[in-house]
């Protein structure tokens, strides 16, 4: 999931460093990501795991890292196994 993760934020991240030289728990705004970039990040996201965000997970904490990502999307798709 990480490495799908970090393809999906190089992908539409808009980062001005490239995501791979990036420590998992390094903050993704801090290293240039913006509102408008984040917004397209979790709908890349939404699509690639087939998951949708509720709004709880709609707030800057829930793409502050690669791993804050991971820990919200490994917590949507156990939700939709259970489901």
């Amino acid at each position: 999931m990480r490495n799908t993760i970090v393809e999906i934020i190089a992908e539409t991240g808009r980062l001005p460093v490239a995501v791979e030289t990036l420590a998992d728990d390094a903050d993704l705004y801090q290293a240039g990501l913006t509102s408008f970039a984040s917004v397209q990040l979790m709908l890349a996201i939404e699509d690639r795991f087939g998951v949708e965000f509720p709004d709880r997970y709609l707030n800057r904490r829930s793409f502050a890292s690669i791993d804050a990502i991971g820990q919200v999307v490994g917590e949507l798709l156990a939700q939709r196994e259970a489901a």
